[in-house]
């Protein structure tokens, strides 16, 4: 891990944040109150006392070093493995498949994501998609709120890290607007229900209702715009948010609400202001995939492991770096890439090489073609510079300027397969852009890119009418397709918080 990081160990408790949405800042703090010194894993010039508790229990933070510390918490950069997959994005993603022996044989929230059950918890159960987001989110919270009354630095300083702390704020609630709200209507966004707003870190706030659609996105938007003028263009690392990877974001909240030209102009600002003092570029496959390369490919290894030495703050195509351990590229067999989705690849497609026919531990799939993503080991899903440059080449291509959308697709795909395949030069504009979409699979694939973008595709009317669906191969060679319906393009919320918030209503 870059030493630079202070990594406070909180998988121990695990679960236990997130008993209910009402005491939400108050389970977020217990959390962190719960670290003894000897958890704490901390490097050279950090300070071990910037978490000095108060007898009743705050969390204490006073100097600069102190709140700029706390962005150097690795708990923020990393969903911890002790929770599995958290991330409920991969499963829901159409570009799946899955088999058996495997499908049966997975945890029950697996089986429910990716049939996109109703119920995705038994009463009682925390939602694994809340228990790392909400600490972080009391973190963002206490900086943005604290860190202008610190008795020392500058203000210049004092104003980078509230700016650091909104911008992460925004980042945090896009995740949670994807996967409690509906996709953004603007004719629905101002009735339709998404998460609570929560911009105090409060320990004795007992009501929490939920915000619309429209006032989520308007409140990243706001946190945003007022953050990029602070933040600095050079960062200390790619897990503290740099101008650049702000203005991306923002571009991205844009891209979710259907305002693509506010988008695109967010996406020139973001790669014209890209650091300098930390190599922001593509990596270019056709080298680092080639047998000997630096990502260690060998065609003779089964299972493949990739990217084994690759960490995000490693990853020269990463502007800001979060990630989650994904055992579906290690361990685990029940998530597979689906025969469609693999068709999607040319031959000379180094990503294919990501790919394996063969299960973890040997064996072969019953599903011919069904492939396994067997790397790297984590999702990267904060900002990646592949994801601006895809983002921006659909705003070009729905704006109308089909040669910059050309030419940056054909910029991506030069550091991904053979030159006579990488140039794009289509000169239909509903053509580019489902081009542009069938790219980011094959770019995002098992990497839980495609559900995000099937929510917001659902109200575009280009691919509205798209049926999205599973296929579940058994034993016995009978395939069983699940289909989305519209209602589950929002996850519900745990029955435990909602049975510990009369009135709060949850998802149909």
């Amino acid at each position: 891990m870059n030493p630079s990081l202070t990594n406070l160990n909180t998988q121990s408790n695990g679960g236990a944040l997130m008993n209910t949405i009402r005491p939400l800042q108050k389970q977020s703090i217990r959390i962190l109150l719960l670290l003894t010194p000897a958890l704490l894993l901390l490097t050279a010039g950090c300070t071990k006392s910037f978490l000095d508790i108060k007898p009743k229990g705050e969390l204490i933070a006073q100097s600069v070093n102190d709140y700029d510390n706390l962005l150097n918490n690795g708990t923020l950069v990393n969903v911890p493995a002790s929770a599995g997959p958290a991330m409920a994005q991969i499963p829901m993603g159409d570009e799946t498949v899955s088999v058996d022996p495997y499908f049966t044989n997975t945890d029950l929230r697996t089986q429910r994501l990716f049939r996109w059950d109703d119920v995705v918890y038994d009463p009682g159960q925390d939602a694994l998609e809340m228990t790392d987001l909400m600490p972080q989110l009391y973190t963002y919270n206490k900086i943005a709120n604290e860190v202008l009354d610190a008795p020392d630095g500058t203000l210049p300083q004092k104003q980078a890290l509230k700016a650091e702390a909104l911008a992460n704020r925004a980042w945090t609630y896009l995740l949670l607007a994807n996967y409690y709200g509906k996709p953004y209507n603007p004719a629905t966004a101002a009735t339709d229900l998404c998460f609570p707003i929560i911009t105090e870190a409060d320990v004795t706030a007992t009501k929490f209702d939920r915000a619309t659609v429209k006032a989520c996105y308007d409140f990243m938007v706001s946190d945003l715009t007022a953050a990029i003028p602070a933040l600095p263009k050079e960062t200390s690392s790619r897990a503290r948010m740099c101008r650049s990877a702000a203005e991306g974001l923002l571009g991205k909240v844009y891209l979710f609400m259907g305002r693509y030209s506010d988008a695109l102009s967010q996406f020139n600002t973001a790669l014209a202001d890209l650091p300098v003092n930390m190599p922001v570029a593509f990596s270019d496959l056709n080298q680092t995939m080639a047998v000997g390369g630096s990502l260690g490919y060998n065609p003779f290894i089964t299972p493949l492991t990739l990217l084994a030495g690759v960490t995000g703050w490693t990853n020269t195509e990463n502007l800001f770096c979060r990630q989650f351990l994904n055992y579906w590229t290690t361990l685990q067999n029940d998530i597979l890439l689906s025969p469609a989705a693999a068709s999607l690849y040319q031959p000379s497609d180094q990503r294919l090489k990501f790919y394996g026919p063969f299960a973890f531990g040997g064996g072969s799939f019953i599903m011919p073609g069904a492939l396994r993503r067997v790397g790297p080991g984590t999702v990267q899903f904060g900002l990646m510079l592949p994801d601006v440059y895809l983002m921006r080449a659909e705003c070009e291509a729905r704006s109308g300027d089909l040669a910059n959308a050309n030419a940056d697709l054909t910029t991506l795909r030069t550091n991904r397969m053979a030159p006579a395949d990488a140039t794009v030069n289509i000169n239909d504009q509903d053509s580019l852009i489902r081009f542009v979409i069938n790219e980011r699979t094959r770019e995002f694939a098992i990497q839980g890119y495609r559900w995000f973008d099937m929510r917001r595709l659902s109200v575009d009317p280009l691919f509205s009418n798209t049926v999205y669906t599973h296929q579940f191969m058994s034993a016995a060679g009978t395939i069983t397709t699940y289909t989305l319906k519209p209602e589950r393009l929002t996850m519900r919320f745990a029955q435990k918080i909602i049975d510990q918030n009369p009135g709060m209503q949850n998802n149909p």
